[in-house]
């Protein structure tokens, strides 16, 4: 890269970080940090006296090679949160201008104030030599004037930069689960929360699992923002999301097998998956570890659940109608899916399924209905647009003669079962 691109690049960041700094209150100390695509420094909100020390921590700390990763990922349209081993935080964002990209680190901030002796413990593969002791030492000076605030506070500040960048208009949902999962602080504090909206929260995301629910996301994402999990308090930032995350591995690990997996095949997968939990030293990493156990366990009975009977065109009908809950299917977009003409298409689906596409269609989702009835606060008509029904009458009409009930009556007889 040449001079001339820098100094475009750095005039351009030092813009756009100035704006940004009138944006975020001054005492919240959340600094902004703009880098290449190579993970070289250009620009930062940071004063100066804490920008050396902080640009190190996010170098030695991992923050550097996560960044660069970040921008080779073809699917990169979203925030993303890292963690460390020490519990200090970061998100990184992107801005793509004029044929090059600017990615930025917006951080670091904790979500629980740090002890030193859990901090000192973290950072100690990191003083091997005289140059990072030093590093450490100044770190731990400033540690005490770095912010600490909750998970949903920094989320929202995160948007504000990444939306203002790219003029995206990106909500809470643009966080994946599992960050909401790796932190434990999704939800203000125990106190603030409705238990009884907890309980059926999570009574929900083990439902997913249960049911083998491929299509998991929507319905989890509304459920992580009541309750993250189990809310385990602690000083060492690490070790709470360890722990909350073991249980979390146990709860959807016995789902499994209520759902179908065998014993055999549940337990030692969830023992693989908890043992990988206690070797890690990265809330980044158990972020992704997290997302990995839930998506293996959820598929896995999925496909058990799977007719093995059904033809390989007719399972990928299956699934994509699964997944495709909150639009209108139409049997032509099947069609053109597997290559068939649609008559072709009704008369095979009927045959091996022993139902017509669209009765398949209506069954599948007031299934999904029955979780988001007992799971969330939505109005039925709510729930009618959410899963494309034409009318809320057809709704209350398709749900009353799959299950019985009407969908108000549903509400009222499962939500506190």
């Amino acid at each position: 890269m040449d001079l001339d691109n820098v100094r475009q690049m750095m005039t351009s960041a030092e813009q756009n970080l100035v704006l940004l700094e009138s944006l975020i209150p001054a005492s919240e100390k959340l600094y902004v940090w703009s880098y290449d695509q190579d993970g070289r420094f250009i620009a930062t909100s940071c004063p100066e006296a804490e920008r050396d020390i902080l640009e190190q921590a996010f170098q030695i700390l991992g923050g550097r090679e996560k960044l660069i990763a970040y921008a080779k990922e073809a699917d990169n349209n979203r925030p993303q949160i890292i963690g460390t081993p020490i519990g200090m935080q970061w998100a990184l964002s992107y801005e793509t201008a004029r044929d090059r990209s600017l990615f930025f680190a917006i951080g670091p901030v904790f979500y629980a104030y740090p002890q030193e002796r859990h901090l000192r413990e973290g950072l100690r593969d990191y003083t091997g030599t005289r140059e990072n002791a030093v590093w450490v030492s100044k770190l731990m000076r400033l540690l005490p004037v770095l912010p600490v605030m909750s998970y949903a506070l920094f989320t929202r500040y995160v948007l504000l930069v990444h939306n203002m960048m790219t003029g995206q208009q990106l909500d809470l949902d643009a966080f994946s689960i599992t960050q909401a999962l790796q932190t434990g602080q999704a939800a203000e504090s125990v106190g603030g929360r409705d238990r009884n909206k907890v309980y059926l929260s999570e009574r929900a995301m083990l439902q997913m699992v249960r049911n083998g629910d491929i299509n998991y996301y929507g319905v989890l994402q509304g459920s992580i923002r009541l309750s993250p999990g189990v809310p385990v308090q602690g000083q060492d930032p690490l070790r709470q999301v360890k722990t909350s995350i073991v249980v979390f591995t146990t709860l959807v690990s016995r789902a499994a097998m209520e759902g179908g997996l065998s014993p055999e095949i549940a337990y030692p997968l969830g023992d693989s998956y908890i043992q990988s939990v206690e070797s890690c030293r990265d809330s980044g990493e158990l972020n992704a570890l997290a997302h990995a156990m839930y998506h293996d366990f959820i598929y896995r009975v999925h496909h058990l659940r799977s007719n093995p009977n059904y033809s390989h065109a007719i399972q990928k009908c299956c699934d994509y109608i699964e997944l495709s809950l909150d639009r209108k299917i139409r049997t032509a977009d099947l069609a053109a899916l597997v290559g068939y003409t649609e008559y072709y298409l009704t008369e095979k689906f009927k045959k091996e399924t022993g139902q017509s596409v669209s009765s398949y269609i209506r069954y599948a989702k007031v299934e999904r209905a029955k979780v988001m009835l007992i799971s969330t606060e939505q109005s039925i008509r709510e729930i009618a647009e959410a899963l494309a029904f034409n009318t809320v009458n057809y709704f209350i009409q398709c749900f009353r003669d799959t299950t019985g009930y009407t969908p108000a009556q549903y509400r009222k007889r499962f939500r506190g079962a």
